[in-house]
């Protein structure tokens, strides 16, 4: 296999999950929060899944696993076989931290423009969570990887299931109950379906990018001999 440093360099996000790891991080992530709403939605209001401190320590055991795991595997196995490249602050700091804060602020529009005019907030929050996530990945992972337009339009099958779905269905996904930010059951459960499916998604995605690199790589080292 060929290592053009140079291509790498020029196409940071291509080369930031040439190894599927970007994807199994990013999985990791959303079932990690699939799995705190999950529990948020079915344990009693006064149980400890609903204190702030609880959640504040749930997240950074969660951000430090993503973090240390994926630079070990970085490490270990990516750079010995493909090189290594320093990103540009850019791809690696103000890209992710403008995308999430456009998310956040577009998001909360949707949630408080439905709220006052009671549309159906179960289907538009699915819309929505459905097309940021699949337009996201269509242009940050899937424009690189031919085969990951399969997945993509995976993505976008999801988002339209999970937005045909009967209220009735999500709502007792959700526990039936609104979250402790107000949020009414319909949109919980959606959010907390989102989640699981797509962080399943990409767990698989990068597991068989993961799974493809091994098999097609190894270590410089070696090559040169």
């Amino acid at each position: 296999m060929d290592h053009p440093a140079g291509n790498y360099a020029k196409h940071p996000l291509w080369y930031n999950n040439i190894d599927g790891v970007g994807e199994l991080g990013i999985g990791f992530m959303l079932l990690a929060f699939g799995f705190l709403q999950w529990m948020q939605v079915h344990t009693p209001r006064d149980s400890a899944w609903h204190q702030m401190y609880l959640f504040f320590v749930y997240l950074a055991l969660m951000c430090s696993i993503i973090h240390y795991g994926t630079k070990a595997i970085k490490k270990r196995i990516t750079y010995p076989r493909t090189g290594f490249v320093e990103y540009r602050k850019r791809d690696t700091v103000w890209r992710p931290m403008i995308l999430g804060a456009l998310v956040s602020i577009l998001f909360s529009a949707v949630l408080v423009l439905g709220l006052r005019s009671h549309r159906d907030l179960k289907t538009l929050a699915a819309v929505v969570i459905g097309l940021l996530f699949t337009g996201s990945y269509a242009r940050g992972i899937a424009r690189t990887v031919r085969w990951k337009w399969i997945v993509a339009v995976v993505m976008a099958l999801g988002f339209l299931t999970i937005a045909l779905l009967p209220d009735s269905m999500v709502e007792t996904l959700a526990g039936g109950s609104a979250l402790s930010a107000g949020i009414p059951p319909a949109p919980a459960g959606v959010f907390l379906l989102s989640f699981l499916f797509y962080g399943t998604v990409l767990l698989v995605s990068g597991g068989i990018s993961f799974w493809l690199y091994l098999r097609h790589t190894q270590p410089l080292a070696e090559e040169a001999q």
